[in-house]
C-alpha cells in the first residue's frame, strides 16, 4: 500500500440523484432593479430582465450569497 492510497480511501462518488441543484429565489415586487446583485455576483448568476433581477444559470451559483448580502431591499433568497 502506497501512500498514493491514504487519499483514495472512503471516498464517495456522488451519483447524479446526489448533485444538489443550487436555487435562488428573486421577490421581484421588492427588486427596485438596482442592479446592484448583478454587478456583485461572482459567477454572473443574475441578469436584468424588464427593469427587475432574474436567475439566468442557476447551475453557475456557488451559493456565496454575495447578492443577499448586498441587496437593499432583501428581495433575495439563496438555499
Amino acid at each position: 500500500m502506497g501512500l498514493g492510497s491514504l487519499f483514495k480511501r472512503n471516498k464517495k462518488k456522488k451519483t447524479k440523484e446526489e448533485v444538489e441543484e443550487s436555487h435562488i429565489d428573486i421577490f421581484t415586487d421588492g427588486c427596485g432593479g438596482c442592479e446592484k446583485c448583478v454587478i456583485a455576483c461572482p459567477n454572473n448568476v443574475l441578469i436584468m430582465e424588464n427593469d427587475k433581477s432574474s436567475v439566468n444559470n442557476s447551475f453557475g451559483c456557488k451559493r456565496c450569497k454575495v447578492c443577499m448580502a448586498i441587496c437593499p431591499n432583501d428581495c433575495i433568497k439563496v438555499n
